[in-house]
């Protein structure tokens, strides 16, 4: 029997870095009626595998199973909260962290999850913040530059470390005996849908973004062998897989992800899609010129247009990667509240976020003396090269700890208004800079970025942004409204010009940032490789 449209309800599920959360969605108005949040029992596996097998550097692993127990808990969780009937639920959309990717057999069981691979780090989920690949991601781009590929310049002329191709070639050249076991190369986006559905459908989000298919295409068989013989067939055996377009179904739900989330079986699943593609439909940022920004862990920028340009060190340009019918382009910063939650739990003494904010409120712009580099992990636009480092200058005896963290901030807002300005450059202008995510809640940081950027923020109306986002796209996936633009215009939400810039402070800014341009391009354009230096000789050191 249909369900009543004036009590039908969506679940949107978000999987972060270190948690999953589900909302509770009216379909009519897009209020949001229950959430929850699940905290993944393993978090983020950098140091070693749960039975203490040792990572290596720049490693960051995670465990399938955790994801599972988001439906199993964060849903039903959510449902109780918003207080209605199951049967009211019409569709669940989920989104991910990318370029996150899954080791499977051929029927999506992770490979860690077989006794004879448990203890093999290969075997297990590379998360985005994987940065191990980097050398593989170099030799891609040096034989991709070499040979011309027409794909390249797509991606703003460089191929991360972070993404499907790099992370594979890593996966072959470290642990073949893995590869040859793995059937399919996953992304856990599509690896969610695959456990909700019963059916494996690639989304055309992270196909574009992170796995380099343009125009129908990814890179050639020519190609691959030429960076290894062995990695010739890899799409055709582990990767190619039928697309899927947002905002569609994917399939239904099935009797067995019926009992984990006590949703009903057979409601629509929405294809995957990432955390920070979904974010635009939840903040009604559809049309050209809307740069949302997904603050939290890291900060990943998008935004559509309808002209095809070529901007460096971009993420990757997509037709149709965020909306239907626009050119989504992608950038990102790789480390951004990671930079702050590693300064207040080691070097920050006994403060707190909220003390060290308190502190640094009180400053002026360019009271501290300090300027810092936000490389922290790494540089992904619009240098792509995860290699790079943090950096500090200006630090005296006077220096307190409010000071770094307040620099550290300011180099977060001058690492995204680099980005604006060299989407500007481009041909691609932000007419309209929209914040959402978890670091919303900090506005001292948000006023920081209003005056460095010297514009208006607006700032997304919800705190579950991605939820919402996977949400809508689930509205649409059932069949509620004709298109996620539709279904974004009747239950998005967005505060216009939320944070104004202050005038003097940025003129100060102004001056800053002129000195952080100059930092980035000695450090960061080779000029100075020292940074790279630095990892090499530890890595040298550690092996």
């Amino acid at each position: 029997m249909p369900v009543d449209p004036t009590v039908a309800c969506v679940v949107g599920v978000d999987y972060g870095t270190l948690s999953g959360r589900a909302v509770v969605v009216r379909v009519s108005d897009g209020a949001e009626l229950g959430s929850a949040v699940h905290d993944y029992s393993h978090a983020v596996l950098t140091e070693s595998l749960p039975d203490g097998t040792p990572l290596g550097h720049d490693w960051a692993l995670q465990v399938p199973s955790d994801y599972i127990d988001v439906l199993k808990t964060a849903v039903p969780a959510a449902v109780a909260a918003a207080g209605i009937d199951p049967g009211h639920v019409i569709g669940i959309g989920t989104d991910f962290t990318a370029c996150t990717m899954v080791p499977t057999l051929a029927d999506g069981t992770p490979l860690n999850e077989l006794p004879e691979w448990s203890a093999r780090p290969h075997a297990y989920v590379k998360l985005w913040k994987h940065h191990a690949a980097q050398p593989q991601a170099d030799r891609i781009n040096e034989l991709a530059a070499k040979r011309s590929e027409p794909w390249l310049a797509r991606y703003g002329g460089l191929i991360s470390s972070e993404w499907e191709f790099a992370k594979g070639l890593q996966l072959l050249e470290e642990d073949p005996a893995a590869y040859a076991a793995m059937d399919r190369w996953v992304e856990a986006a599509d690896w969610i849908v695959w456990q909700l559905t019963g059916s494996y459908v690639r989304n055309a989000c992270t196909a574009g973004y992170k796995g380099i298919l343009q125009d129908g295409n990814y890179p050639s068989r020519e190609f691959l062998a030429a960076l290894n013989p062995a990695f010739e067939s890899f799409v055709a055996d582990k990767l190619d897989q039928p697309i899927g377009q947002l905002g569609d179904a994917a399939g239904t739900l099935t009797a067995q992800a019926a009992q984990w989330t006590g949703l009903p079986q057979g409601i629509a699943v929405a294809v995957g899609n990432v955390d920070a593609h979904v974010t635009s439909a939840a903040a009604k940022a559809l049309d050209p010129g809307q740069m949302v920004a997904i603050m939290g862990t890291s900060t990943c920028h998008v935004m559509n247009s309808d002209e095809l340009r070529e901007v460096p060190g971009m993420c990757g340009v997509v037709g149709g990667g965020i909306v239907a019918g626009l050119w989504g382009y992608e950038a990102g910063q790789s480390g951004v509240g990671d930079i702050f939650g590693h300064y207040v739990d080691n070097l920050g003494g006994s403060f707190t976020h909220e003390q060290l904010t308190a502190l640094a409120a009180a400053q002026k712009p360019g009271e501290h003396g300090l300027i810092a580099l936000d490389w922290h992990n790494g540089n992904r636009s619009v240098l792509v090269d995860h290699e790079l480092s943090g950096l500090l200058i200006g630090e005296t005896l006077a220096t307190k700890p409010e000071d770094i963290y307040r620099a550290l901030i300011e180099a977060t807002a001058f690492g995204t208004r680099k980005i604006v300005e060299t989407f500007a450059a481009a041909g691609v202008p932000v007419r309209e800079f929209i914040a959402a995510g978890g670091l919303l809640k900090n506005r001292l940081l948000m006023q920081i970025y209003a005056d460095v950027l010297n514009m208006p923020l607006s700032a997304i109306g919800s705190e579950q942004g991605p939820a919402l986002g996977s949400a809508i796209h689930a509205a649409a996936a059932a069949g509620a409204y004709p298109s996620v633009r539709d279904a974004a215009a009747a239950m998005g939400s967005v505060s216009a010009n939320a944070y104004v810039p202050d005038p003097s402070a940025a003129a100060i800014y102004d001056e800053l940032y002129a000195e952080y341009s100059t930092l980035h391009d000695y450090f960061g354009r080779g000029a100075n490789k020292v940074m790279r230096k630095l990892r090499a000789i530890q890595r040298k050191v550690s092996a």
